[in-house]
């Protein structure tokens, strides 16, 4: 059954079921891969979204009748399909998976072989028109195998650190009754720490809502229990757990920007002279961290796939985006919401320091505003009079990713959703969180004139 396919995006398909995603796209779309790739083995796993199963069922069917194999690795987290995809000699892999998004999306997310994104300029819409046209070259039928990719996952995440050297540290995990909960009782038995976990089973019907922590009212629940058990630190992540977020030992929330130069210290002294990849939204505080820790700083466009590329052109060790979203070298250049907090517990046990400190003095030197979304009619037109504005003679202007205007003592980056009528303005400044605060307001005045 051929016909127009409305849930693919630029990075990947989400859309809404059953009128966007169903089993015949779904079928489609496995059968449109597997020939585009020529595939002879993909990976396929699941999030635990209540129709994530029946969409899988329907992938491997359509990926098998394209005469490929599938290695099935089951319900699991976006980045181990990543995993399994580098891990194993497969031409690609697809998880299953809507992230944060309501409870009635779903969505897939598609790599080739060595686990390299597919997004729009890579091929994602050739997929498409193949999935759309629906004219399938026969095949002989390939078939299922089940691959059980964890304890290899999990071999690979403690990798990355020495565990012996970890200190018995208490921390709340909160997967939000998402993915992340399975990844953790894998770990648990190999590491010293103690796990307070919070939502921790996977349940499709959200109970306790959609896991998304950059929302700030999802964030309570990780708040409460890091003050009820004096952790050291806590960590909550979004469903398919590719993202994880921080609080320290007293529940406040970490914006994700502080984690990056935290995380490219951690790389820096294993790896001397390393690069280090960020993007253009908050960059002072990185650009800063990387120098004095002897690195280089390289920034790219936002986004998945253009860090990911950067990161290989460069050979980067470690890419970070203020979004939460942590890239690394040695997981195939992938986004991981697991190795950051094993980073994070080896430091606070080398240091001896409790997670404020070591965030404290960068959030003093480089108070910022994160992310803040204005929806606008004519989100061009903005940014054109954010430019005749601020693009003085005393101000750097950069296009890298929308608009990014320095002056000596404070910043701002202002971009379009790729997606929506949205405009998202980050403002940061040099130790005046007021001069920072006043700019943000002045912005946002212009914005939403």
């Amino acid at each position: 059954m051929s016909g127009e396919i409305t849930c693919f995006k630029a990075y990947d398909i989400r859309g809404r079921v059953p009128e966007q995603l169903n089993k015949d796209v779904a079928y489609r779309v496995g059968r449109a891969f597997a020939q585009y790739l020529q595939a002879k083995q993909v990976v396929v796993g699941h999030d635990i979204r209540l129709t994530s199963p029946e969409l899988a069922d329907a992938l491997c069917e359509g990926i098998t009748d394209a005469g490929a194999d599938v290695l099935h690795i089951g319900q699991c987290g976006t980045e181990e399909v990543y995993f399994a995809s580098f891990n194993n000699p497969v031409d690609g892999g697809i998880c299953v998976t809507a992230s944060h998004n309501p409870m009635d999306y779903n969505g897939m997310k598609l790599v080739r072989e060595g686990s390299r994104p597919i997004s729009g300029d890579t091929g994602l819409f050739d997929i498409q028109a193949l999935a759309e046209q629906a004219d399938f070259a026969e095949a002989t039928k390939g078939k299922v195998i089940a691959l059980d990719s964890r304890p290899d996952y999990v071999r690979h995440l403690l990798g990355y650190i020495d565990g012996s050297a970890l200190k018995p540290l208490k921390v709340v995990v909160n997967a939000g009754n998402g993915g992340a909960g399975a990844a953790i009782d894998a770990l648990e038995p190999h590491l010293p720490l103690q796990f307070i976990k919070v939502h921790h089973e996977p349940d499709g019907n959200f109970p306790n809502g959609i896991p998304n922590p950059l929302l700030p009212e999802n964030r309570s629940s990780t708040i409460e229990a890091v003050k009820q058990h004096g952790a050291d630190f806590g960590i909550a992540w979004d469903g398919d757990f590719d993202r994880c977020f921080f609080f320290d030992e007293n529940g406040r929330f970490i914006e994700g920007y502080y984690l990056v130069g935290l995380l490219a210290e951690a790389f820096l002294r294993k790896n001397a002279g390393a690069k280090i990849v960020h993007d253009p939204r908050l960059t002072w505080n990185t650009v800063e961290t990387v120098a004095s820790a002897g690195g280089v700083a390289i920034q790219s466009k936002t986004g998945h796939a253009f860090i990911k590329e950067r990161m290989r052109k460069e050979d980067a060790v470690y890419g970070g985006e203020m979004s939460a979203h942590h890239y690394f070298r040695d997981f195939a250049y992938c986004d991981s919401g697991m190795i950051p907090w094993l980073l994070v517990a080896e430091l606070l046990s080398a240091s001896g320091k409790p997670l404020s400190a070591l965030v404290d003095d960068c959030m003093a030197a480089f108070p910022c505003s994160g992310e803040i979304n204005s929806t606008v009619t004519d989100a061009k037109a903005v940014i054109a009079a954010a430019e005749a504005k601020y693009a003085t003679a005393d101000a750097k202007v950069d296009h890298t990713d929308g608009l990014s205007v320095d002056y000596p003592e404070w910043r701002f980056n202002l971009r379009m959703s790729n997606t929506e009528p949205v405009i998202r303005l980050n403002v940061e400044s040099r130790g005046n969180a007021a001069l920072m605060e006043q700019k943000t307001e002045e912005l946002l005045a212009l914005i939403r004139g």
